[in-house]
């Protein structure tokens, strides 16, 4: 009679334990998306991180359950067992409405993963926040924001670079030349690129000196950190164009990348998702006041066709924007009438 009773007692905390053991090995990875921005097919921050997300969960066959939030939760309980959170979103819109929060979790070892534009903090915000978590950060006047076709270089011997073989080209608006922290040499250069004057399309706004210098040099497109506290931080400037998440090494570096910022070892053949088809990269687009043109798959080779920039020097390219701003001064003129 008691040996039945112990038996009994000893398979129901087996179960039960067994079940709290396993739900405890689940990883938990949570997005947060940024709100609508600048057109359709760009900055599509909740369809990116939806398509990433289902990739974690459905396809890599890891344990892990991958949640996306668009901008910051109300009930900020959802951090409770988060292990890293990856932020997608134009500049700061998403974290600014947690500073304090994300700065306590990031102690306690969450991992921290910033995509494109999110890299993008104020001066202060970057020393007080970004390089502590991450390592670097995008700064005005010191970071460039061209258009390029890039050969992305994954760190060789990284969990970053399993599965990736070879260089892989898109055409991004890839952000270079970032303010790094001080001991530089705790960052790791995750994937590099080598702007060159024929590869750079459109040289836009934050253009500057440093851009121009740092042509023909090898820029770190993504870094990475392992922090003292236990967890890591990646930034990663590429996400503008949301057809280049169909580009499969490109997706796969990005899965990597997250899968190793939240803490679990990378498959040796990096981790797998599917193919995208034009359907998956068309889903869960932001919806606009007329209807979305249909995303195709991307041809990374059409746009090593387009021409250069012409205005990549910082004469021409002051003498470029001097034009758009007496351009924009008749608009206004002939507007008021």
């Amino acid at each position: 009679m008691y040996m039945k009773f112990f038996f009994s007692l000893f398979v129901f905390w087996s179960i039960a334990f067994g079940l709290s053991d396993a739900r405890g090995e689940s990883t938990n990875i949570l997005f947060l998306a940024g709100e609508r921005s600048h057109k359709s097919g760009e900055h599509e921050f909740n369809a990116g991180c939806q398509l990433l997300a289902k990739a974690l969960n459905e396809q890599s066959g890891l344990d892990i359950h991958a949640t996306v939030i668009n901008g910051w939760p109300d009930d900020e309980s959802v951090f409770g067992d988060v292990d890293a959170i990856i932020i997608y979103s134009d500049g700061t819109k998403v974290i600014s409405h947690g500073w304090e929060k994300a700065d306590q979790l990031a102690k306690t070892g969450v991992g921290f993963m910033f995509m494109h534009y999110a890299v993008h903090p104020s001066p202060e915000e970057g020393e007080r926040y970004f390089r502590p978590w991450i390592g670097a950060a995008m700064e005005t006047g010191w970071s460039v924001n061209p258009h390029w076709v890039a050969d992305l270089r994954a760190l060789p011997e990284h969990p970053i670079s399993n599965g990736i073989t070879d260089l892989v080209r898109a055409y991004d608006e890839f952000y270079y030349n970032m303010r790094f922290q001080k001991d530089r040499g705790q960052v790791l250069d995750l994937v590099t690129a080598v702007p060159t004057p024929d590869r750079l399309k459109r040289v836009i706004n934050l253009w500057n000196q440093h851009g121009v210098d740092g042509i023909g040099k090898t820029q770190t497109l993504m870094w990475g950190i392992d922090r003292k506290d236990g967890g890591r931080g990646v930034g990663f400037t590429g996400g503008h164009y949301h057809r280049n998440w169909a580009i499969n090494d490109f997706r796969k570096i990005v899965l990597n990348a997250i899968v190793w910022v939240a803490g679990i070892d990378v498959p040796k053949s990096g981790v797998a998702s599917e193919a995208l088809t034009e359907e998956d990269l068309n889903a869960n687009l932001d919806k606009y006041s007329t209807e979305n043109p249909w995303i195709p798959l991307p041809n990374v080779e059409e746009f090593m066709n387009l021409p250069a920039a012409t205005n990549v020097s910082m004469e021409d390219y002051e003498e470029a924007e001097a034009a758009k701003k007496k351009q924009l001064v008749k608009k206004r003129k002939a507007a008021k009438g």
